[in-house]
Parts: C-alpha cells; structure tokens; sequence
C-alpha cells in the first residue's frame, strides 16, 4: 500500500483555503474519511457536532462579485497557531509561509461549462417554460446525472431544448432527486457544450463571469468538475514558479468536484448526513514524493479541501 504519511489525526497535514467563500490509484471516494459512526468535537464537549454550530453572519454586501485585477492580488487572511491572532495579507505573500523543503499539493481537475439553460418541448413541438441542468457526473457518451430546478418539472420522458442543437430527455430519478439525463446532440459533445454550456458559479454570486478562464487555476488539466477548486484560483504560474525556486515542490493530485459541494446539509446532527462519492487519483509516483518531503521533515499543504481529501483517503498508517 502508499499514500500520504500523514492521516487526519496527524497534525502535519495542513490546508490552505483563501477561498470566501504501481498503477495509478482510481477510486470513487467518499467526501470525508469517516469510519466513526458518529462526529466528536472536543471542543464543544464532546457531542455530535451539528449544523447550528457552524452558523455565522456573512453580509451580503461583502461578498465580491468580481474577481481582483490580478489572481494573486486577493486578499490573505492568516491565521497564527502559536497565538491564536489574525493577520491580513495578499495573497502573493503566502511565500513567506512556505519553507525549503515544504510539499504544496494541488488539485489538477477542471471546471466543465456543466451549467445548461433549457427550454420544455411540448407534444406540439413548441418551447415551453425553462430548466436549468447541473451536469454532475458522465455516465457514458451520451448519459449524465444531473441536478435540475425546478425539480417537479424534470418528470421522466420530458424533453428539452438548448439551442438549436442540443436535446435532452430525462430518463429516471435518483433515490437522492437527481435525475438522470439522455443527450441528443451531432459533432462533439465537448465542442456543443463549450457553447451552450455556462460555469456554475456559486450561488452566491449573481455576475456573470466575463472570462471563464478565471474560474479555472493555472494549473488545471483535466477536465470533470462541476465546481472550481477555489483555493487555487489565486495562484499565478509566477507566483508558482518563485515557490519552486525557493525549495517547495509542488505535486498535483486529480479530484473532480461532484454533487456533495451542491448538496446541503439538511440533518441538524452532521453525522447522519450522506456523503456523495468524487472521482479521485493519486499516482504512485506522486505519493512517493510527497512521503519523502515529509520523511525529510517538510511540511505537507494542501491547497484546499480538495486536496485536503484526496490525502486523507488514501492515506493509512503506513503513509
């Protein structure tokens, strides 16, 4: 077995989240490594953690609509360990955090334009009222589940129109309410839904994105997500290439973000919440690396949750 020397217990993982909001190793994962039956926190005594305890007020008015000038120029906030203070910084001094000898560890998955606006066709063939589609996961060429709303309009064997070249039919519905979705279309899919297709901002954010680029990290190669990585979204290929200069090596892992960033938490005791599953991989040879930066004394970071637990799972007593 491989994987990371440093399980959730181990404090030497960390995670960077700037965000305001053998062969190689495939697995559908679950969102956390949980084997427990229930969530402890000691630090609320000891009982199951609920979804009240996360509640906080964040005014509307603060949350920015448009990304900053430069992707590096977003604002850092540090939080100091040893002390418990609070230190605001941008982002591009994150460098100053980093050692020689330190492991950044980063997502490579990218953002599908998986957003669709359709049209309900009529048994006349006419246009009817709109839908919007989330596309979640690829079930074969043609066949994607979906998150769609409203729900009650997505029936079995409705039809829809996107543009003049894309059709859809829902098919079934999941037991969790998603519904599974057949595609009609000519040419490749990936060219047709470049075109129709809108990135899923969160909701959170009412502008339109200008440059779909921009809710993509440098570094993204593969593409498969519904939601952007977003703690990655504020490095630029400079500011990656002066951390490698001063001694970090920066390793990719593969997560591609699915249903359990869209889907809320509706049970008040967080444990008895359903984890959805995310297509993962880490290579061996990326796993080896990342065990010698930290058999070597470096600290592991991961940017992100994503990264966070992609670690997580796969990591084992052994590393």
């Amino acid at each position: 077995s491989y994987g990371i020397r440093a399980a959730a217990k181990n404090s030497r993982i960390s995670w960077i989240d700037t965000t305001t909001d053998a062969t190689q190793e495939r697995r559908e994962a679950p969102l956390f490594d949980a084997p427990e039956p229930t969530v402890v926190s000691e630090e609320i005594g000891g009982r199951s953690v609920k979804t009240s305890d996360f509640w906080y007020d964040l005014p509307q008015e603060l949350i920015a609509q448009h990304p900053s000038e430069r992707r590096d120029g977003s604002r850092l906030l540090v939080y100091h360990r040893e002390d418990g203070t609070l230190e605001d910084r941008i982002f591009s001094d994150i460098i100053g955090y980093l050692n020689p000898g330190d492991c950044l560890v980063v997502n490579r998955t990218r953002v599908i334009p998986a957003r669709l606006i359709g049209e309900r066709i009529t048994e006349d063939g006419s246009r009817g009222g709109k839908m919007e589609f989330l596309l979640l996961k690829r079930l074969d060429t043609d066949t994607w589940e979906t998150l769609v709303k409203p729900g009650r309009r997505a029936k079995t064997g409705a039809r829809f129109a996107f543009g003049p070249d894309l059709r859809a039919e829902v098919l079934r519905s999941t037991p969790g309410g998603e519904r599974i979705v057949r595609f009609e279309f000519e040419g490749i899919w990936e060219e047709g839904l470049d075109k129709v297709g809108e990135m899923p901002l969160p909701p959170y954010i009412t502008e339109k994105l200008g440059d779909k680029e921009r809710y993509q990290t440098v570094y993204s190669r593969e593409e498969g997500s519904a939601a952007a990585p977003t703690a990655g979204l504020h490095f630029t290929r400079e500011l990656l290439e002066r951390i490698r200069e001063k001694g970090v090596q920066v390793e990719e892992v593969l997560l591609h973000v699915g249903l359990g960033t869209f889907r809320p938490v509706k049970e008040e005791d967080v444990s008895q919440h359903k984890m959805h599953s995310e297509y993962y991989e880490v290579e061996e040879d990326t796993a080896a690396r990342i065990n010698r930066a930290r058999d070597a004394g470096g600290r592991i970071i991961c940017v992100g949750t994503t990264s966070c637990r992609t670690l997580e799972s796969v990591a084992d007593e052994e590393g």
